[in-house]
């Protein structure tokens, strides 16, 4: 086991930012020994938990009267920006609506697609940063995704559901330190290999590396290229391409307020 001591000197001889302890601390073993065979984060298990319970709940508890009030009360829509000059008592949900959205969706295809990206994404930053900040981050990308859809939709009266905008956000954060390389540095009494972790990239640095640039520019132009299917098949899409490009923004922005103090 390294020394706290020997491996904050390594750090700030490189000058990196620490790594989450989660990150850093070796995987638990059971009795004899053997790794565990589920190594999902605990945060992550739960939020995606409840994400499943509340879609279970909204389709086998709630009759279809109840399913409208769900989405009354908790999808956002733009269009209460606009009725809430005439009629303030209906802007009221707009308080939480730009974030429990994010817990409601379509179906179960729609569900499992987020819960599957959310896995993946999401697993890295809790790693790095804790349980807190990646929930901070899915939520305030959620926020970042309603802004950007009601500035698209303000007057169509449509409303905005699923985890894709919160998803996206950590699809974001993530790409800001995933595709960098591991740090490693000596510890200066053993003289063995330590590792850092990796580095926070600059936003120069993300479109120099050719791994994480090629993922984002494909990611964005992806989701940006939406809009234009139904000019191209006839056939109209119900994605909210703007939820996740306002989400992605989000976390791909705002990832560095996360980021640990040496």
């Amino acid at each position: 086991m390294w020394k706290s001591a020997s491996r904050a000197a390594a750090r700030r001889c490189l000058g990196v930012l620490p790594m989450n302890e989660q990150e850093r601390a070796p995987v638990s073993q059971g009795p004899e020994g053997r790794e565990p065979v589920f190594l999902l984060p605990v945060s992550i298990t739960a939020l995606a938990g409840i994400l499943i319970a509340v879609h279970l709940a909204s389709t086998l508890v709630l009759n279809p009267d109840g399913q409208v009030e769900l989405l009354l009360w908790f999808a956002f829509q733009p269009y209460r920006i606009v009725v809430a000059g005439f009629e303030p008592s209906i802007a009221i949900p707009l308080i939480w609506t730009p974030f429990t959205h994010a817990f409601l969706h379509a179906g179960w295809d729609h569900l499992l697609i987020n819960v599957a990206w959310l896995v993946i994404f999401a697993t890295p930053v809790v790693r790095r940063y804790g349980a807190g900040p990646m929930v901070s981050l899915f939520l305030i990308s959620a926020f970042g995704g309603a802004a950007l859809f009601a500035a698209t939709t303000l007057y169509s009266q449509v409303y905005l559901i699923g985890a894709s905008g919160g998803v996206a956000g950590l699809t974001g954060a993530a790409i800001r330190f995933m595709f960098q390389p591991v740090l490693m540095a000596r510890d200066p009494e053993t003289g063995e290999a330590v590792v850092l972790g990796r580095r926070l990239a600059s936003l120069r640095e993300v479109f120099a590396n050719p791994r994480s640039r090629f993922f984002t520019l494909i990611w964005l132009a992806l989701n940006a290229a939406v809009p234009l299917v139904p000019l191209l098949t006839g056939s109209a899409l119900s994605i909210a391409w703007q939820a996740h490009l306002g989400g992605f923004a989000a976390g791909f922005l705002l990832v560095p307020l996360f980021e640990r103090k040496i």
